[in-house]
């Protein structure tokens, strides 16, 4: 089901407020989702770009072209949709500014949740001439965009951040300015003297990666799937400087939808489970049957979990044993072997 915010973008074009993209201009889609409709008169190409990979993958199944990165310039306009990650927004509107020539329009569009006033009220502060518009509980803004914007851009771009001094994460990554407790936790059990063939199920930008092969150097193959596209260059990137040899493969893969071709020995998660603000552990229990399909006959899943949630059940009935390693007061490390 589409967003109600992407016929917020999509709504100043939709009511004739303001003229849309004709044929021959190129148009930069930021933060794309799929399910829109483009509207009457709205005849650029649109170039969307969106990193996430099941998000990505239903573009394509719109048939529109997608990248997970952003390619060329010089743009004639650029759409930025909004999402709950108030980096994630900044760096793309910098994104948009940098890569739309001057004269060009920029539309902006978000929810209530996506923080969309106050991000409004910034960009007023930057001396644009913004226009807006609310709609289908949502608010879009737009303005043309000025031969000068390298304030803005300064104050919205996102450098990397600097881990343990040891790795680089980015604003928009899950736990990008720190190491997290739940994963400090799991890679605190993992094995030291593993020599198999191993996954990082949902490996972020490389944290759990990079401790299984500080604790076992001696681990054939080390594969690492992650949906989220910049993530997965960190961890390229954070291998290469911890562990230049390490015999490591990525994959920008979907472990709810996609199927694993590789068989393992050994597989480390620590599942995501948030959709939204709400606790969601459909997607964790997904990755553990996932997980299940993956493993060779007496291969071994250790995955890190808040206490709440319910992975015992799917475990017992995925694996022929199950348990729990350990716990504190807000995470559990539990084990199944196939």
């Amino acid at each position: 089901m589409s967003r109600e915010t992407l016929k917020t973008l999509f709504h100043p074009f939709a009511s004739g407020t303001v003229d849309a993209p004709g044929e021959g201009q190129r148009v930069l889609f930021l933060g794309a989702e799929a399910g829109f409709a483009l509207p009457e008169g709205f005849a650029a190409s649109l170039s969307a770009v969106q990193g996430f990979r099941p998000l990505f993958r239903q573009l394509q199944a719109q048939r529109i072209e997608t990248t997970p990165e952003i390619e060329g310039e010089d743009y004639d306009a650029a759409l930025v949709l909004c999402t709950k990650h108030k980096g994630e927004n900044e760096a793309n509107i910098a994104a948009a500014l940098s890569r739309v020539k001057a004269g060009g329009l920029i539309v902006i569009a978000g929810g209530k949740e996506d923080g969309i006033q106050p991000l409004r009220k910034r960009m007023d502060g930057f001396g644009f001439d913004i226009e807006h518009m609310p709609k289908y509980h949502g608010v879009a803004f737009w303005f043309i965009r000025p031969a000068d914007v390298s304030e803005a851009v300064a104050k919205f771009a996102k450098a990397s951040v600097r881990v343990d001094g040891r790795f680089i994460a980015a604003p928009g990554m899950f736990s990008h300015d720190r190491i997290d407790d739940g994963s400090e936790l799991l890679a605190s059990r993992l094995p030291t003297d593993f020599t198999g063939d191993a996954a990082d199920f949902g490996a972020g930008w490389g944290y759990l990666s990079v401790e299984l092969m500080e604790k076992s150097p001696r681990l054939e193959r080390l594969d690492l799937y992650e949906a989220n596209h910049a993530s997965l260059e960190a961890a390229k990137d954070n291998l290469a400087e911890n562990f230049p040899k390490a015999p490591a493969r990525f994959f920008w893969h979907d472990l709810a939808a996609e199927p694993v071709k590789d068989k393992y020995d050994l597989i480390i998660m620590n599942p995501p489970f948030h959709e939204g603000h709400a606790a969601e552990p459909s997607l964790g229990q997904a990755m553990i049957k996932t997980a299940a399909s993956a493993l060779r006959g007496g291969g071994r899943l250790m995955l890190v979990a808040n206490r709440g949630l319910p992975y015992e059940p799917v475990l017992a009935a995925s694996f022929r044993e199950s348990g729990e390693t350990c716990r504190n007061a807000r995470f559990k490390v539990l084990w199944a072997k196939k």
